[in-house]
């Protein structure tokens, strides 16, 4: 299954879930007791107030991404974190000049802080994309890095 940019997937039967990132940041969480997953993809770090509080925010897609593991039957005792995404793939003067994806991924470390889930891994800066493939039974994420034209 793949996973668009402002998507969330939860998941209490295994499934194996796609995503492509580049300065979006994908928040995996997983509940290894109670054999629950789920992962997010957020391209800009807060939503501003204006229209709509959609994921597309990451304070608005990591906040929805734990509530739905909590509705889901996950707990908050047994949640894990992983963090992939937040390169800086495009050319300074354009995405480089505001950090987006530099911004994108200390909002996503400092959020699951103050949720108190463990980030048991992460891939996070460069200026590289990422695929990663997440497996909601095991938790495992598979990632590769992209260069350019999207060949690794």
């Amino acid at each position: 299954m793949y996973l668009y940019p402002e998507g969330i997937m939860v998941s209490s039967t295994p499934i194996t879930i796609h995503t492509v990132l580049g300065s979006c940041i994908s928040v995996v969480l997983y509940d290894a007791k109670n054999n629950i997953g789920g992962i997010n993809h957020y391209m800009l770090p807060f939503w501003n107030g204006q229209g709509l509080a959609t994921p597309r925010y990451g304070n608005i897609a990591i906040q929805k991404l734990y509530e739905k593991m909590l509705k889901k039957g996950a707990s908050t005792n047994h949640l894990i974190a992983k963090v992939f995404g937040g390169s800086e793939v495009l050319q300074k003067g354009s995405e480089g000049h505001f950090r987006i994806g530099e911004r994108n991924a200390e909002l996503a470390v400092k959020t699951l802080q103050i949720l108190k889930i463990p980030v048991k891994g992460q891939s996070l800066g460069g200026k590289y994309g990422r695929k990663i493939i997440f497996d909601t039974g095991s938790g495992v994420v598979q990632m590769k890095f992209l260069g350019n034209n999207g060949k690794s």
